[in-house]
């Protein structure tokens, strides 16, 4: 009965183990600007690197701009044209400026779906001067 029992759990843990990866969501490994960073100039596109790869129809970015110098009370500002794309590893999600940002506080609200097609979504924030 010990060996039927202790053989059921094992099978359990083994089949536990390979179910694991598929529930994972995918998870920021790195990003550019970095979260919290400050940017010397020239930002012409914000790109977040994932764990796992991505599915280019279901992923996306906003960048707004959340905050301008010498202007109190500024409202959060999309910011036009950007064209949202996966770069050729399918792990980095890619949003190209059709300039460079101006000075101010930025924020990237950023959608992704991986191959588990779940939906997960955050926010990056940043500031250029």
């Amino acid at each position: 009965m010990r060996h039927i029992l202790a053989s059921t759990l094992a099978a359990c843990v083994a089949v536990a183990g390979f179910a694991a990866p598929a529930l994972a969501h995918p998870k920021i490994v790195s990003a550019n600007p970095a979260e919290g960073s400050t940017a010397a100039a020239k930002v012409t596109q914000v790109s977040i690197t994932f764990s796992e790869p991505l599915m280019a129809a279901m992923s996306g970015m906003d960048v707004v701009m959340t905050g301008m110098p010498g202007m109190a009370n500024h409202e959060p500002m999309k910011m036009t044209g950007v064209k949202t794309a996966l770069a050729a590893d399918k792990v980095t999600l890619v949003a190209k400026l059709p300039r460079a940002l101006p000075a101010g506080t930025y924020e990237a609200n950023w959608h992704v779906v991986s191959t588990d097609t779940h939906r997960v979504a955050g926010k990056l924030n940043f500031t250029v001067k």
